[in-house]
């Protein structure tokens, strides 16, 4: 047990299994699977309903009925209805890749060509199948489909290319269809009868009749790549949208048989998934970068426009900051985005605007993606100056230039700093004075440069005279203290430098004696941690100008420390896969754990009730909760391993248990989601003696306030 306890991720929307929709009353709800759990939303704005248990593996498929949801883990068969778990199907030997609502049946076929038939009516006590079917032994299936009114029939496709139907009832195969030469990927429906579409991993679409095995039409992405996903329009316009392995959405007219348009920013990734709306002219896509879109077709060329959409990261990570009191998170990713979540709700979340992107993309026939920033390497916020000017500035990689944003209305501001125009270099350091006035740049050159926030003009330079710069090497690190009377800057080098942040004079320096790689300011007590090569962190009190603490025990590089808003605790993390808590008035490690995916980035939030990391291929954010907090316990003692490095999973899909519902065999994956605060309930677990209410809002710590509630109880028995 230690002091930080998993508690959930947020930012994960979707996974690459594609989704499943149906209609209950005047809703619309999609299931969708995010490694090893399933969550629905409600189609009309996208929002979160419900999120289900944790599974102990990955989900590979999803179907869905009404109130029951079937989800396909490994061999076995999970169905559950609502949330909870109502049986169990296991009959397999390989792993299930597909699963088919089928009247009422389900169809289940796994790697090996076998096909079980589930029946629905007593799911609770039928734990067996009612039907097995054993395909050819050269056929690898690949996708299920039933033509709409053919009884009892089912279609498969395999990767060698042949198409084969099937009798469910008498278990017997009656045709097969040669194929096209090319592995089938997927097959669709349509409206009218007998006619069917299916995209071949070679990109061709074939809509073919299967009563008379006649080809219809024939139509070509010119992209490269395999036919993902299709859907048949129902609302009476002719029409078939296709999507591909390079995130490029076709649609394509029926009776002109050919290409009425191209959604070429679709996505990011390959497309999963695609659904036309019954009777709407609305079509719903999901991709594995991690985001799910509805498309209107309500313009007057029929061009689709974007109507809206839910995303995450579609790339881990690098630099997280808490925000608005630990409300909310700063992330910025690899995927050049910079958003925000929200830790108490998900639909809060959003994407910071970097301007007309879609509009200019289009207009200069160039990627979004292109004109989108470079990854974030550094950024700084101050929320003081938040309703009166920019009050964020970013870094980025391989750009001489930083960027401010106006976090009110959550978009990228009207200046661009650029230091030393004379001679740029690429920025790598900056912060924000405690007043939100100034922001202070680093650059490789060795340059620092300070800036007026409000106007986004050069307010001087830092030199150390006689040289032309700051540092010979390059600025790893900046920081201001709480009075605008010193600033602090880091060289690659090893010097520290403490400049009077108004004059901008050299007042003093110290060399460390190797390369720094980080640096970390604590404004309430001055301490200036330092994080070095040579895999020790040092800490400077930057007044007396001696080093008061050091701290040694981790064994591979370094990734991010951060103080306490108190300034009594320094949290590290390594590669090593280890995030130690060290004490830093008794100037010792009090806390350690170890997680299987190495921590890349990590942040307290200002009451130190959550932690927040970010790791290593991992695209979402993970919440860890202060047991020490919410305890009551008047020593952290309690919770602390002290010198001793303990294993820790993950957070997973909820607050409650998933960290220990996982199988230990099975690896780490991207197996959590982001959630509504008012879903939660009905995953807390029941403690005994005690009677927990439902339908009532949950508050972000409802686990944690249960606890202290049974705490409570036991105190007063």
């Amino acid at each position: 047990m230690g002091i930080f306890e998993p508690y959930r991720a947020i930012g994960y929307i979707t996974s690459g299994v594609p989704f499943s929709v149906q209609r209950l009353g005047t809703e619309t709800f999609v299931t969708v699977t995010v490694g090893k759990a399933f969550q629905i939303y409600n189609c009309s704005k996208l929002n979160l309903v419900l999120i289900g248990p944790q599974l102990p593996k990955k989900i590979r498929a999803l179907a869905s009925y009404r109130d029951y949801t079937f989800v396909a883990y490994g061999t076995d068969i999970a169905v559950f209805k609502r949330a909870h778990q109502v049986a169990n199907w296991s009959r397999h030997s390989a792993k299930v890749n597909l699963l088919l609502l089928f009247g009422d049946h389900i169809l289940s076929v796994d790697a090996d060509g076998n096909v079980f038939i589930w029946s629905f009516k007593g799911i609770e006590d039928n734990l067996a199948p009612i039907g097995h079917i054993k395909l050819d032994a050269k056929l690898t299936p690949t996708c299920i489909m039933h033509p709409d009114t053919y009884l009892n029939k089912v279609l498969i496709g395999s990767q060698e290319g042949p198409l084969q139907l099937w009798n469910i009832s008498t278990k017997k195969k009656l045709y097969e269809f040669k194929g096209w030469n090319s592995g089938v990927c997927s097959c669709v429906s349509s409206p009218a009868l007998d006619v069917i579409a299916v995209g071949c991993s070679d990109g061709t679409i074939h809509v073919h009749n299967i009563r008379y095995d006649e080809e219809v039409v024939t139509f070509k992405h010119s992209a490269r790549g395999t036919v993902t996903a299709l859907s048949f329009s129902t609302d009476g316009q002719p029409l078939l949208a296709s999507g591909g392995s390079s995130g490029v959405i076709s649609i394509w007219n029926l009776e002109k048989k050919r290409l009425q348009s191209v959604i070429r920013e679709a996505h990011e990734s390959s497309i999963i998934s695609l659904h036309f709306f019954a009777n709407e002219p609305v079509l719903m896509s999901s991709s594995a970068d991690n985001s799910i879109k509805m498309w209107i077709f309500d313009t007057t060329d029929g061009d689709p426009r974007l109507l809206r959409f839910r995303s995450g990261h579609s790339a881990p990570p690098l630099c997280i900051r808490f925000y608005a009191n630990g409300r909310h998170i700063l992330s910025a990713g690899q995927d050049r985005a910079f958003r925000l979540f929200s830790t108490i709700q998900d639909q809060q979340s959003r994407e910071l605007s970097q301007g007309h992107i879609s509009k200019r993309a289009k207009k200069l026939r160039m990627k979004e993606e292109e004109l989108k920033l470079k990854p974030v390497i550094a950024f700084d916020c101050a929320e003081i100056r938040e309703r009166d000017w920019c009050n964020v500035v970013t870094c980025h990689m391989d750009t001489e230039q930083a960027y401010v944003w106006r976090l009110q209305n959550f978009v990228i501001g009207e200046h661009i700093l650029r230091p030393h125009p004379e001679n740029p270099t690429p920025l790598k350091a900056c912060a924000i004075s405690a007043c939100g006035n100034f922001a202070v740049l680093g650059t490789a050159g060795g340059w620092i440069e300070r800036f007026n926030l409000q106007s986004g003009i050069s307010r001087g330079s830092y030199l150390d005279r006689p040289k032309e710069s700051a540092h010979d090497g390059e600025v790893v690190g900046v920081a201001c203290d709480s009075t605008n009377t010193l600033m602090i800057s880091a060289g690659y080098h090893g010097d520290i430098k403490v400049w009077d942040f108004k004059g901008r004079d050299l007042k003093s320096r110290w060399e460390i004696g190797c390369t720094v790689v980080k640096i970390v300011y604590n404004r309430l007590n001055g301490l200036l941690a330092t994080v070095t090569d040579d895999l020790v962190i040092r800490l400077y009190d930057v007044m007396a100008l001696r080093m008061v603490r050091k701290f040694e025990g981790h064994t591979d590089r370094i990734t991010d420390v951060c103080f306490s808003e108190d300034g009594k605790w320094l949290l590290s993390s390594s590669m090593d896969g280890s995030l130690r808590i060290w004490d830093v008035i008794l100037a010792r490690q009090i806390d350690a754990i170890h997680v299987d995916v190495a921590i890349s980035a990590l942040s307290l939030s200002p009451n130190m009730d959550v932690l927040a990391t970010t790791h290593v291929d991992q695209n979402g954010v993970y919440l860890w909760v202060n047991l020490s907090i919410f305890s009551g316990a008047s020593s952290v003692d309690s919770f602390a391993s002290g010198k001793e490095v303990v294993s820790v999973r993950l957070p997973s899909i909820s607050s409650m248990d998933g960290s220990q519902t996982e199988d230990p065999d099975e690896p780490v994956t991207d197996n959590s989601v982001s959630k509504d605060a008012s879903v939660s309930a009905v995953f807390i677990k029941q403690i005994p003696e005690l009677v927990t209410l439902s339908l009532l809002p949950k508050k972000p710590m409802a686990k944690l306030d249960q606890f202290r509630h049974y705490k409570g109880s036991q105190q007063t028995n």
